[in-house]
């Protein structure tokens, strides 16, 4: 005689999600291994070498300082401010795309700097960016995260 159970009765079944995640684990584990110990060997070779230098001049940021009274220069060479503008021209005749960068002394009038971006923006050139230094005295704001502590003023 046979009874039936109150529990019913299910057929075992196979999972192959599971598998297939484990499967892929394996794959990618064997792959890495493999890849590090692969040992890449190359033929050296002697490559031509160039004869002229990259042009890295044209890239180059033409740096022009303003000092205190107007004393305005060119990459370390003082310009009167009569030669200002017609050398900015030809900057910019020789290299449409020339990029400047302004910086002041501290010193320096705000209208001078004024004046030599002006005269940048009338010689045609659009690429102007400016120096900016952190002014040394003067109240300080908060120090920065990790930054060392301010030294004690002097007695």
């Amino acid at each position: 005689m046979h009874i039936p159970s109150p529990v019913p009765h299910k057929r075992a079944r196979i999972e192959i999600i599971p598998l297939i995640d484990i499967m892929f684990f394996l794959l990618a584990s064997f792959m890495m291994v493999s890849l590090s110990q692969t040992h890449m060997k190359g033929i050296k070779v002697q490559l031509p070498q160039a004869t002229t230098a990259p042009p890295n001049e044209l890239n180059r940021p033409v740096s022009i300082r303003v000092g205190a009274g107007n004393a305005v220069s060119f990459d370390g060479q003082i310009v009167n401010d009569d030669e200002v503008l017609p050398r900015l021209f030809r900057l910019h005749e020789a290299n449409a795309q020339i990029k400047v960068s302004i910086s002041a002394e501290g010193m320096a009038r705000h209208g001078d700097v004024i004046a030599i971006l002006d005269k940048a923006r009338r010689a045609g050139i659009e690429k102007v960016g400016y120096q900016i230094r952190a002014a040394s005295g003067g109240p300080a704001g908060p120090p920065a995260p990790g930054a060392p502590p301010p030294p004690a003023p002097p007695r």
